[in-house]
């Protein structure tokens, strides 16, 4: 059960209205890496969790908090968004959609929203529930929870220095702050988890390992120009993963078998390759005449 308070967590008040910079701003809310990702992430998380205790409170007091973001955000823009599309522009624009546009602000805003937010990015693309991670493995989900942290906290720090409004500024400030926080809890989460005995890197099914093909558990293939990769850290000590400098193939070529006539694909007789299955029985029939 969610109950909604009305004060916002912290106060989003514009010193004055910038329709372009809250088109900018729809980023922190449905971009990939916004508020409602991170939102919707931690709560399909919370309600798959299977364990219940402390890492389940933290996924839910954390995605409720989320919950707060978006609408602390819907609001600034929809205070970004107060008079638009009636700017300087505007005057000299008798259309106000075209009017928004070339003051900056995203159209759907106005026609879809009636100058409020939306569950959309910078660029007007709907949000989309396959930006979020929720396997169920709390380990791997908490690694992919920092990251999400972190990337957002990059996009807050640029859009901050896209601004002078002491107001916006202020409430980013806040969003700054709690995007730190959150990376912390959630590293300091993963290590717990492996110091309870929960889960360990790498992460599970571990009882796969002995199945796992041995030869390849501990290598750096060395595919790209870059010589300098086999001088980091994970090439020395006595656990390191040995880099092969020039390594080999393993599979023949890719190779896509013939195609189903009725879907027209262009193929040409005879062109039967080692990859696939008839051009591997061409190839063991021959060996065998």
């Amino acid at each position: 059960m969610f109950r909604h308070t009305k004060l916002l967590q912290c106060e989003a008040k514009p010193e004055k209205p910038d329709a372009a910079y809250a088109r900018k701003l729809q980023e922190l809310i449905g971009g990939a890496y916004g508020e409602m990702t991170v939102t919707m992430q931690y709560l399909f998380q919370g309600w798959n969790c299977r364990i219940e205790g402390k890492y389940k409170d933290l996924i839910m007091d954390t995605a409720t908090e989320e919950i707060g973001h978006v609408e602390m955000l819907a609001t600034m823009v929809a205070r970004l968004l107060e008079g638009a599309p009636a700017t300087a522009t505007a005057e000299a624009v008798k259309d106000p959609v075209m009017a928004a546009v070339l003051g900056g602000m995203d159209p759907q805003q106005a026609i879809i929203a009636g100058g409020g937010a939306l569950p959309n990015n910078s660029q007007g693309v709907p949000w989309n529930g396959g930006y979020i991670v929720a396997s169920g493995n709390l380990l791997a989900d908490f690694r992919a929870n920092a990251a999400a942290e972190a990337q957002g906290r990059l996009q807050t720090a640029r859009l901050y220095n896209m601004t002078d409004d002491p107001g916006v500024k202020e409430m980013l400030k806040f969003n700054l702050a709690r995007d730190t926080v959150h990376q912390k809890q959630w590293l300091r989460a993963i290590e717990e988890l492996e110091a309870d005995g929960i889960e360990a890197t790498p992460i599970a099914p571990n009882s796969l390992f002995e199945e796992e093909d041995q030869t390849h558990n501990n290598t750096i293939w060395h595919l790209s120009d870059g010589p300098d990769g086999a001088r980091g850290g994970w090439s020395t000590g006595d656990d390191r993963i040995e880099y092969l400098q020039d390594p080999e193939p393993l599979g023949g070529p890719g190779t896509a078998p013939k195609p189903d006539p009725a879907l027209y694909g262009t193929y040409a007789t005879g062109q039967d390759l080692k990859g696939t299955a008839k051009g591997k029985a061409k190839q063991i029939k021959k060996d065998l005449t």
